[in-house]
């Protein structure tokens, strides 16, 4: 993919320097953090708000040291930053000309190994995800090693593809898609799988949009696409189910088929076109 090196982002929020986290103005280590986590899954609560201000400042780093960083890191981050801006303002214009709304900015979230959010408690293994309480994207940098050595999907574009789908999410907030499908999944709890796969593939097909924009304006490089192709299938809830040993169950999927991922994020790469991401009316 072409792109400028040019600094971090001014929504990037890097708290790979935080140690332990601050909730209502009380610091927490990871044990706490831990600990709070187990108790909210036993009373099926987030105890993790009871804690906050109501400020959306739950999640603050309690210690915030220098960020120690290799030279290739310090690259990522930028390349980051590069994609995270890159995706807004092509979204500003999009839900400005396809749907009349307005777009607001997310924030990105930098971490290493564990952090607090508001929508509770996470580590890296969880892989990237999105808040839409705090309209924040999480990210630890060591999940695009993973991307290459475990799921074998090499090159910037696929790195890419993982950032817009997770902005996807937010584009579905927006739109009020999120909420809405979200207030079915807990009305119709036997049918929640099945909201939650279409919401992941419609999100993919964002992140194609967006791909079809910067082969509008000339960023695409050889290769690019079937990078973007092959994250989005590599991540196929059957290939995953096969990698851990299990049996291919489409009844427990949650996010796709990797035939399905690429399917939808070739969809909006060849349309660019916002209405014709409804995985909900096909």
């Amino acid at each position: 993919m072409r792109w400028t090196p040019g600094g971090e982002s001014g929504d990037l929020e890097d708290r790979r320097g935080s140690s332990g986290f601050r909730f209502g103005g009380a610091p927490i280590g990871i044990g706490g953090a831990v600990i709070l986590l187990v108790l909210s899954l036993l009373f099926g609560r987030n105890l993790f708000s009871l804690l906050g201000t109501g400020d959306n400042t739950g999640d603050r780093p309690a210690v915030e040291r220098p960020v120690d960083e290799t030279p290739a890191e310090h690259r990522e981050v930028q390349f980051v930053s590069f994609v995270l801006d890159d995706a807004q303002s092509t979204w500003s214009t999009i839900l400005s000309e396809q749907a009349r709304v307005p777009y607001r900015h997310a924030k990105l979230v930098l971490f290493r190994d564990a952090i607090g959010s508001a929508c509770g408690f996470a580590e890296a293994a969880s892989g990237p995800f999105y808040c839409p309480d705090d309209e924040k994207v999480y990210l630890d940098l060591a999940f695009f090693d993973e991307l290459r050595s475990r799921f074998a999907a090499n090159g910037d574009f696929a790195e890419a593809y993982v950032m817009t789908h997770e902005i996807g999410h937010h584009v579905q907030k927006i739109l009020g898609i999120e909420p809405k499908v979200h207030r079915y999944m807990e009305q119709d709890p036997p049918h929640a799988n099945e909201y939650s796969v279409r919401l992941e593939l419609q999100a993919d097909c964002f992140a194609g949009i967006w791909a079809h924009s910067t082969a509008q304006r000339n960023l695409l490089e050889r290769g690019d696409v079937e990078e973007g192709l092959n994250a989005a299938a590599a991540v196929g809830d059957d290939r995953l189910q096969r990698m851990s040993g299990r049996r291919v169950n489409p009844d427990s999927f949650t996010h796709g088929s990797s035939q399905q991922r690429a399917t939808w994020f070739r969809r909006g790469l060849d349309s660019g076109r916002i209405g014709d991401c409804d995985t909900f009316g096909r």
